[in-house]
């Protein structure tokens, strides 16, 4: 029986491929001036909000708005409203980018698959090809075989399996 191959044949011109990277290269100039790194300690410190806690500060936000004369004097409330704005911007962008990246991922993977299944045959025909002493072949079989070192880790290839 004859594996699946080709379950992805959609493949981006070299044109939307320089428009993605060029999207990719302005994105990361738009967001430069908000690139900071956090050290495995700083990350550690300030955290994540969790669910919860982003219920408590919308609740805050949504009382400032509402009925500011209730909120606390000592909170810079203009600062903390662009912190809301940002963080909110940034959440639909990081969920938007997410969602291309997972996008991109299972395409990769689909190619990937392909690759491998072409391989595979190639491989099947190039042990045929060396087994009938043809030309070029068995150097092309001998070099490819590295890939099929039998460990009880690795898989052979089907026409391999004992």
């Amino acid at each position: 029986m004859m594996g699946l191959t080709n379950l992805n044949s959609t493949h981006l011109s070299s044109a939307k491929i320089t428009a993605a990277q060029d999207a990719i290269a302005a994105l990361e100039t738009a967001l430069a001036e908000i690139a900071i790194n956090l050290s495995p300690e700083d990350r550690k410190r300030y955290g994540s909000i969790n669910e919860q806690n982003k219920l408590f500060v919308n609740k805050v936000y949504d009382y400032n708005q509402s009925q500011a004369n209730l909120s606390s004097p000592e909170v810079d409330w203009a600062e903390f409203n662009k912190d809301h704005s940002s963080r909110n911007s940034m959440e639909t962008m990081i969920s938007r980018l997410e969602s291309l990246i997972t996008r991109m991922n299972n395409a990769k993977t689909l190619h990937d698959y392909d690759n491998y299944q072409s391989a595979l045959m190639d491989y099947s025909y190039t042990t045929y090809k060396a087994g009938t002493s043809a030309p070029g072949f068995e150097n092309k079989y001998k070099d490819l075989k590295q890939f099929f070192v039998k460990n009880s880790t690795s898989t052979l290839p089907p026409e391999e399996k004992k």
